[in-house]
């Protein structure tokens, strides 16, 4: 039988791998395309949860930060006058220690209802305390307001008649004569100024002895009445929390000392600190960061109110100290100890 002859044309072969490739390597129909995961499929994943979690809370901590130094910043050199003279030196907290004079002052607003009080003339110091912060330390000193002491220029007098009399300037010089230290910067607080920061925090839980006491009159003059169970842990909003730090007629204990009030403004003072880094303050942080520098007004900068409030937040305060006594006289010894400990000697 004879040969077919070859074809007059040429015969073009396809590779195999190529051909496979387009028919899904039998030369049958081609292999479907995978399906691509959807988004949703993809942030199931605990490690996805945890990485935008952990994103949300750093955008919402660099809000907060960004808004306290705003805020700081609107709020510095707020004393004037001649307070420069006064003060000066200190590290930069929270790298380094400083000391800080906190004057709280008794100035009552215009629609005060207290029987007695005034809201003319130049007000007294209602709080005097020390702070010693940044550079690992955060000590706190009290000076009872009745504290006999000698004024520049005036005498024997109560101590917190300095603010009165001469400003804070003519304060700063009486503390620094008196305990024979420097004062590096100074703050000034009114009766108004922290019931909208507690406020903002969403109250504070104060546990201390027995406290019943009426500021402004008590409920019964348009004021506030504050009640504080011993040994039992209170919630207080801003207004009550500072009818207790005012209180000096206190039902339970009717014959406290100065002594005993300047330790319940400790104890309030730790209350804030407490309540502004706890858990449930997070939600809350950007208005905290706004509220918490408008409660004082400072010869300070910006970045220096700054870093005091973060040297603040990153330490433990030990028990804090209150110098004072019934007569209102105070050895010297035991104000040179209550010094070695502010400092930290």
């Amino acid at each position: 039988m004879p040969q077919p002859s070859p074809p007059q044309y040429t015969v073009y072969r396809a590779r195999r791998g190529l051909l496979g490739r387009r028919q899904g390597g039998d030369g049958g129909v081609p292999a479907p395309k995978p399906r691509r995961r959807g988004l949703g499929e993809r942030g199931l994943t605990p490690g996805r949860i945890v990485k935008w979690l952990l994103l949300a809370v750093a955008a919402w901590l660099t809000l907060s930060l960004v808004v306290l130094l705003v805020s700081a910043q609107i709020q510095a050199f707020q004393v004037g006058g001649d307070v420069g003279d006064a003060v000066g030196g200190g590290a930069f907290p929270p790298i380094g220690a400083t000391t800080i004079l906190v004057l709280g002052s008794d100035q009552r607003s215009d629609d005060t209802a207290e029987p007695g009080s005034t809201t003319e003339g130049p007000s007294r110091a209602d709080t005097i305390m020390l702070l010693r912060v940044g550079g690992g330390q955060n000590q706190r000193l009290s000076i009872a307001r009745d504290t006999r002491v000698d004024i520049p220029g005036r005498g024997s007098q109560r101590i917190n008649a300095a603010l009165a009399i001469g400003g804070p300037t003519l304060a700063v010089r009486t503390v620094e004569d008196y305990l024979g230290i420097d004062v590096n910067h100074v703050m000034l607080a009114g009766f108004d100024d922290f019931p909208p920061l507690i406020d903002a925090m969403g109250g504070l839980t104060y546990e201390g002895a027995c406290v019943v006491g009426r500021v402004n009159g008590g409920y019964a003059n348009g004021g506030v009445t504050v009640r504080v169970p011993a040994g039992e842990p209170t919630q207080l909003n801003g207004e009550q929390a500072l009818a207790l730090a005012r209180t000096r007629d206190n039902e339970c204990r009717p014959n406290e000392s100065d002594l005993s009030r300047a330790r319940r403004q400790q104890k309030i003072i730790g209350a804030i600190k407490d309540g502004m880094f706890s858990p449930k303050a997070f939600p809350r942080l950007p208005l905290i960061a706004w509220q918490g520098p408008r409660a004082v007004r400072s010869d300070m900068s910006g970045p220096t109110l700054l870093g005091t409030f973060a040297g603040l937040a990153v330490t433990t305060s030990p028990e804090p100290d209150v110098l004072g006594s019934a007569d209102g006289n105070v050895p010297e010894a035991a104000r040179s100890a209550a010094v070695d400990r502010l400092l930290g000697r």
